[in-house]
């Protein structure tokens, strides 16, 4: 493991009397999660990526003078942990001295400070852990658990799985983590479909309707490689089963395919989790590309973008199912006013000492302050680099 410490100056404005607290320490860990079992979906039938076997993360410390901390995360797959890494390491010198409450600013500077590569994208996805930070330290300093801090519309939140539904994950694997899904207490279930004999995706999903029945709710997701005629056999095929969503039927990018798709059938069109700023979101909702939008905070730069985002889709009457990264989520969903779907992986407890809730179909806010989250002995032993700047409290 590499370690770097770096000590600056206060670069920050003179404050008036409103600004009571100083950044004055920050700590960057790239950790890298091991998989218990390489993940394949469509992509990956496709050529198009190798199966996945580690999640790599970038966590950011934080604290102040008068003693506050916070933690944010971002995270990438298959590539591009280390120039998260490496980004956030250039730009986390300029919060040293701000004050923390002025995240929006913050926000910004981070932007500027890296302003040649952009607003998207990897750069934007390192910004996202120093965003996650700052909001989980605002919120446990004032005490609350962060959905409270925003303004929570619910205290739990529809919850469905995902991970046992892969497609190297044999049928008969499927029906029984299906049924430990269930009888574990969350809500519905997400199959993954995408094979290149759209039959094979018929026979899998008709099995794991018989095996749940037909009330418990059910989603589908094709991970962007269906064409546009495809999607359209499918999503016609797919109308017998009384799903949810059927989600990333098309490449992301694509939102007149989209909004085509979503116009001729009766399954909603979810999508969005691969887009990473406002802007390409934007683009979706205003093409009316999607019933249900799927954004994920650490993607587009943080719970600061991710709050304006959920604005314009409240606005445009979306449905909203945030994607991964569950334990900033579940918070985010509590506060948006539509009711919303969160996305329950198992994948991340290794790092964290805290479990969340659920029962009841439902995935229940901590009360915690803040994110209510901290790091495991095993996520720092997952550690392959670390920065530090500033004086520790």
């Amino acid at each position: 493991m590499v370690t770097t410490t770096h000590t600056t100056t206060n670069a920050a404005h003179l404050a008036g009397e409103a600004t009571l607290d100083r950044i004055s320490w920050i700590r960057l860990s790239s950790v890298f999660l091991p998989l218990s079992t390489p993940i394949s979906d469509a992509k990956v039938l496709t050529g198009r990526q190798k199966p996945m076997t580690e999640v790599a993360f970038l966590f950011v410390e934080l604290g102040t003078d008068q003693g506050h901390q916070g933690i944010g995360f971002s995270y990438s797959k298959r590539a591009g942990g280390p120039g998260q890494f490496a980004h956030a390491k250039e730009i986390a010198p300029t919060l040293i001295g701000e004050d923390p409450s002025d995240i929006g600013k913050l926000w910004t500077k981070l932007v500027w400070a890296g302003a040649s590569v952009g607003r998207s994208g990897l750069a934007t996805q390192a910004i996202a852990a120093f965003d996650v930070a700052l909001w989980d330290l605002k919120a446990k300093r004032a005490g609350l658990p962060l959905a409270k801090l925003l303004g929570a519309h619910r205290d739990s939140v529809r919850c469905y799985n995902t991970s046992g539904g892969f497609l190297h994950t044999p049928i008969e694997e499927v029906l029984d983590n299906a049924a430990a899904s269930l009888a574990s207490g969350i809500g519905g279930l997400k199959i993954k479909v995408g094979h290149p004999d759209g039959k094979q995706d018929l026979r899998r999903l008709t099995a794991v309707r018989e095996h749940i029945g037909d009330d418990v709710p059910l989603m589908v997701d094709a991970n962007q490689q269906w064409d546009r005629p495809t999607a359209q056999r499918m999503g016609r095929a797919l109308e017998e089963f009384g799903l949810v969503w059927i989600e990333e039927p098309l490449d992301a990018y694509d939102a007149k395919g989209h909004a085509a798709l979503a116009a001729t059938l009766d399954t909603p069109v979810a999508t969005g989790e691969m887009l990473a700023s406002v802007a390409e979101h934007w683009e979706l909702i205003r093409h009316d590309a999607a019933d249900i939008i799927q954004p994920d905070a650490p993607r587009i730069g943080g719970i600061t973008q991710f709050l304006k985002l959920a604005a314009l889709a409240e606005h445009h009457h979306l449905q909203l199912a945030p994607h991964f990264a569950m334990e900033i989520h579940l918070h985010l969903a509590a506060a948006y006013p539509i009711e919303p779907w969160v996305e329950h992986f198992d994948w991340l407890e290794p790092l964290f000492n805290e479990r969340l809730r659920i029962s009841d179909g439902r995935m229940h806010v901590p009360s915690r302050p803040g994110l209510g989250i901290s790091l495991t002995d095993q996520a720092r032993a997952w550690t392959q680099a670390e920065y530090e700047v500033g004086a520790r409290p």
